[in-house]
């Protein structure tokens, strides 16, 4: 069997996943690419480009192009048996659009390989920048999504108009620059926007990223054509097809034989990387929920009955194993951990140093940026306790336990029966926050051996669409816990207790809401 390449193009890199599927054992280095300091003059340290106003969150997609030539010419260089490779797939970060002129086909289909993509494909986009899932400058647009359509609109949609969606991103575009939304004639996700550049053809949207647009209907698996036509005039015509996570998008440009991938080879439509990641971990049936701890922060898990959250802040995207999966975003994730820690002076060792379960309960409201869960606009941040008088440590305690109870807080409508967490992402490298996730929510917390998990279920994803291997055999395979945390069963009534006086805080802010 040929070898299997994922590949994630996250919120501040691109990275590389390559597996054997007929032997696990077989391991690659990993490659991949980062924004902020391999492509330094986009100037987007953090994945997207500054802007004074904090609501506003918007990439180059020219980055993106840039950055899958230099990770395939890292594969290459690092000796990757790329020539071996015979299925790719991929994750994207959710949510982003990239809106492109008639033109983009055309380009796809007459790649120079002599030239990079980006000198190639930059003069296709309608507009020139992409907001990503981090944008929260659409309240008018949400507002009047919900005020059309009501419930209807979280019901059909899994969610009710959100900020960082692209239905409202569109109707935002649409209002704001209408001529260029008018030049625009195909509006990618990040996910099939890439998917295309692989295929050289415009690429299908997936069920499970295309039901975090605010346009997907999940009773029908199709777009719901009452609420694109409010989104924007004729935003029907400019929509990819949606098709299930198992489809071929297509065969590999041959711009990328260059890389020594062979032409033709097929390219399983790509996800989202939450989506992909619930696949990466194993967790895509009932029982299991992850925790993804990057950038932001993300608690996810296969849905048994299909339900949505009634306070709004939850969501349902499409599991690319079948069925559906809820998700919760809390945006003040690793950026907030590591705004507690230069505060604090502590190096990262120190930060992760396991300390006794103070008897303080100490709390705070982290949200350095705007955040999704709860919808804060403005940054604020707020605490239970005078930090000027604790130490670094017990700050940064107070931080990773207000985390997760907030995760645990706001999970609750899923209902779930978890006999296990699954951790990923850069975060969950820390011993210290996974002890906290198996004490908080009481259950054991594992880690898989592959870290990047967006990567790893976009690899198995395509092992899945093009050689037939169902996914559980592909779990055994390759998402096996390398790492078990059991719960300290006797710290459960403390974090009761500091869920009530969490929940009391976050309703006693409601003047950052």
């Amino acid at each position: 069997m040929a070898l299997s390449l994922g590949i994630d193009v996250s919120t501040q890199g691109v990275k590389a996943e390559l597996i054997d599927p007929a032997d696990p054992s077989r391991r690659f280095p990993g490659v991949s690419v980062h924004f902020g300091t391999d492509l330094a003059r986009y100037g987007a340290p953090e994945g997207f480009r500054p802007n004074p106003d904090p609501l506003i969150r918007q990439a180059d997609p020219a980055m993106w192009l840039e950055a899958l030539d230099l990770l395939f010419a890292r594969m290459r260089d690092a000796g990757l048996p790329l020539a071996d490779v015979g299925m790719i797939s991929g994750s994207g970060q959710q949510h982003g659009s990239v809106c492109l002129s008639e033109r983009f086909e055309k380009l796809l289909a007459s790649l120079n390989p002599a030239q990079t993509l980006a000198d190639q494909l930059v003069s296709a986009l309608s507009r020139r920048y992409a907001p990503i899932w981090m944008d929260r400058s659409t309240s008018r647009e949400c507002r009047e999504l919900d005020e059309r359509f009501g419930d209807r609109l979280r019901r059909v949609t899994g969610s009710p108009a959100v900020e960082r969606f692209t239905g409202p991103q569109i109707r935002k575009f649409a209002r704001e620059n209408p001529e260029a939304y008018r030049e625009t004639a195909v509006i990618h996700l990040v996910s099939s926007f890439c998917c295309s550049v692989l295929c050289g053809v415009s690429a299908p949207i997936d069920y499970g990223d295309g039901a975090g647009m605010n346009l997907l209907n999940l009773e029908t698996l199709s777009w719901d054509p009452d609420i694109a036509a409010f989104t924007a005039p004729r935003l029907l015509e400019k929509l990819p097809r949606v098709v299930p996570s198992d489809t071929i998008a297509g065969g590999l440009s041959s711009y990328f034989a260059k890389y020594d991938l062979k032409p033709g080879i097929p390219v399983t439509v790509w996800s989202g990387d939450n989506p992909n990641s619930l696949v990466g971990t194993g967790a895509a049936e009932p029982g299991t929920a992850v925790v993804s701890l990057g950038t932001s922060d993300t608690f996810f898990a296969p849905m048994r009955d299909f339900r949505t959250d009634p306070d709004g802040y939850g969501h349902v995207f499409g599991n690319p194993a079948g069925g559906f999966m809820s998700l919760i975003c809390f945006t003040n994730g690793s950026l907030a951990r590591e705004a507690v820690r230069k505060a604090c002076g502590l190096s990262y060792e120190a930060f992760d140093r396991e300390t006794p379960t103070p008897s303080e309960e100490r709390l705070m409201l982290p949200y350095f940026s705007p955040e999704s869960t709860p919808l804060v606009l403005t940054p604020g941040v707020k605490y239970n306790f005078d930090p000027e008088k604790a130490d670094g440590s017990a700050r940064a305690r107070a931080l990773l336990e207000s985390q997760i109870l907030s995760m645990r807080l706001h999970s609750a409508w899923q209902k779930l029966t978890l006999r296990r967490i699954r951790v990923t992402g850069g975060a969950s490298r820390s011993l210290l926050l996974r002890r906290i996730i198996a004490d908080v929510f009481q259950s054991e917390v594992e880690t898989i051996a592959v870290s990047n998990s967006a990567g790893l279920g976009a690899a198995l994803r395509a092992v899945n669409a093009v050689e037939g291997v169902p996914f559980p055999e592909l779990f055994r395979s390759f998402c096996k816990p390398v790492e078990t945390i059991r719960p300290d069963f006797p710290t459960a009534p403390r974090y009761d207790r500091m869920l009530v006086k969490y929940r009391k805080l976050e309703q006693s802010a409601k003047s950052l809401l």
